[in-house]
């Protein structure tokens, strides 16, 4: 009688069974793992649009504070009021790692005041808390809910 070689069905099922335990174990982690990735990612962006803002708004007295757009630039880049060539042009568009960022400028001409925001793509799947920033560089955030400003948030420590 020939011995054969090889595994057996029931071999192959308990394998299988136990690489899906530890996938249902490891992918909640990484998920997890991934939205903590996003969330700082999107307060080092606010960080450096409020360095950005304040360059901006001293090379450029007479504008004062600026919009988002206006803080990029295309590479190579010629510094302009139009083009501050001071944050890369993905967070110039207004989407970097599953955050959505706006600037809106205020009071006046020249704008001596701006709100910026950082809203997850996706709550609760590419970040569960949104962030916020004003002329003071105080970054807050606002857990659980899209739409943080300086009066809700919490000052990040």
């Amino acid at each position: 009688m020939k011995k054969q070689k090889g595994f057996s069905l029931i071999e192959l099922l308990i394998v299988v069974s136990i690489i899906l335990i530890i996938a249902a174990i490891a992918i909640p982690n990484l998920i997890r793992a991934r939205m903590s990735a996003n969330e700082a990612s999107s307060v080092g962006s606010l960080r450096t649009i409020n360095t950005a803002e304040i360059t901006f708004a001293d090379a450029y007295p007479a504008i004062g504070f600026t919009d988002l757009i206006s803080l990029g630039g295309a590479t190579p880049c010629t510094p302009a009021p139009a083009t501050g060539c001071l944050i890369d042009n993905v967070l110039a568009t207004g989407t970097k790692s599953g955050y959505n960022f706006t600037v809106t400028p205020a009071g006046g001409a020249p704008n001596t005041n701006y709100t910026s925001l950082a809203n997850p793509a996706t709550l609760n799947s590419t970040g569960t808390q949104s962030f916020c920033s004003d002329e003071t560089g105080v970054i807050e955030y606002l857990s659980g809910a899209l739409g943080c400003t300086i009066a809700t948030g919490t000052p990040l420590q």
